[in-house]
């Protein structure tokens, strides 16, 4: 009999690489654990990416930095902040972030795709994903991802994604032109990190996230066929992998490993000072 394609997108496989018991809460514990409180860095981050979107959306004459800032008001989500004070102190920088950046951009410079889902297969996996941007550059695709995050990025970041290179490789085969480049925007700094992939590297990417995705399977399999409640070997199938990142996890409460591996944190901490 064929193989069942591994559906997924490349949030799953990383799941998968840096914890198996949180890539079990995720995405096979039905009803799922209760989540911790929302973070208010993901609500900077959303809020940000939800105002870029909307921006290519407008006609052209609105494409205006001051647009930018207009969109990022209204769709500004508040969940994870401090207090009102503190999240209307973020709305402020994250609209000056909005509008510097779109100020360095040509409004007539139509991108190919805007949150745009792409999508492939191999022998091993299905796999799609959501581009935050897709730019058209010459005769090549340029895969092109927003950053809010306070920490600097390096081109290594660009070049050891797995995401951004599935991204690339579903792309061009979607839309049957080259796509090598894959740009890291980070908005805080206004530097762009890029990275240009040779088919070779793309696939050895494509190759380890088939590797990932046959270990990940073969775990699903393990869950499904166990009885209600688990045998106790699955906690050694999906064991946690305890360090510093615990402090963020958004299932801290149900794993007693992470909650000693690492520190509480409040909501807000993951804000820029």
């Amino acid at each position: 009999m064929p193989r069942r394609l591994y559906s997924c997108t490349p949030s799953r496989l990383n799941s998968w690489l840096d914890c198996r018991r949180r890539y079990r809460f995720t995405y096979l514990d039905r009803p799922q654990p209760p989540k911790g409180a929302p973070w208010a860095h993901n609500s900077v981050g959303a809020s940000v990416h939800n105002a870029l979107a909307g921006w290519w959306r407008e006609p052209y004459e609105k494409r205006t930095p001051a647009m930018a800032g207009i969109l990022l008001t209204n769709g500004w989500i508040t969940e994870g902040f401090r207090d009102a004070e503190q999240s209307g102190q973020w709305l402020a920088r994250a609209r000056e972030l909005v509008s510097g950046y779109v100020a360095t951009l040509d409004p007539s410079d139509d991108p190919v795709g805007v949150e745009r889902t792409v999508a492939t297969r191999t022998k091993v996996i299905a796999v799609s994903g959501r581009i935050d941007r897709l730019d058209r550059r010459g005769d090549e695709l340029v895969v092109v991802d927003y950053k809010t995050g306070r920490r600097p990025l390096t081109q290594d970041d660009a070049r050891s994604s797995l995401a951004l290179a599935i991204y690339a490789i579903a792309a061009s085969r979607m839309m049957r032109t080259p796509c090598h480049a894959v740009e890291l925007h980070h908005l805080p700094t206004g530097e762009i990190v890029e990275w240009r992939h040779t088919d070779e590297s793309l696939g050895r990417h494509l190759r380890r996230a088939e590797d990932v995705a046959v270990e990940a399977a073969a775990a699903d399999e393990r869950y499904r066929e166990a009885a209600p409640g688990g045998p106790p070997e699955l906690d050694e199938v999906f064991a946690p992998n305890p360090g510093p990142f615990c402090s963020w996890c958004d299932f801290r409460r149900h794993c007693p490993e992470g909650r000693q591996a690492a520190p509480d944190r409040r909501s807000w901490d993951g804000l820029a000072d």
